[in-house]
């Protein structure tokens, strides 16, 4: 299994608020996409995977109106 630091950003939806709640946690998996799968529950959920230059990975979350972020960085 491969460690992580898993950094999860949900971003306020009030208008004129920039304020985020950020989560910060250290996981073991061997598939970040299954670990993704607890924020991907709502009604309408779309999601965007990509990959950085440095190696973290990024998923982009919209699930009925919550935009979030999670990203996942390999500690070696």
């Amino acid at each position: 299994m491969k460690r992580y630091e898993m950094v999860r950003e949900i971003f306020n939806s009030c208008s004129g608020n920039q304020m985020r709640d950020v989560f910060i946690s250290e996981i073991e998996t061997d598939d970040v996409n299954l670990a993704v799968q607890e924020f991907l529950v709502g009604a309408e959920v779309q999601w965007e995977k990509t990959k950085t230059e440095t190696g973290a990975i990024l998923f982009d979350i919209n699930t009925d109106g919550l935009k979030q972020r999670v990203a996942f960085t390999e500690i070696r």
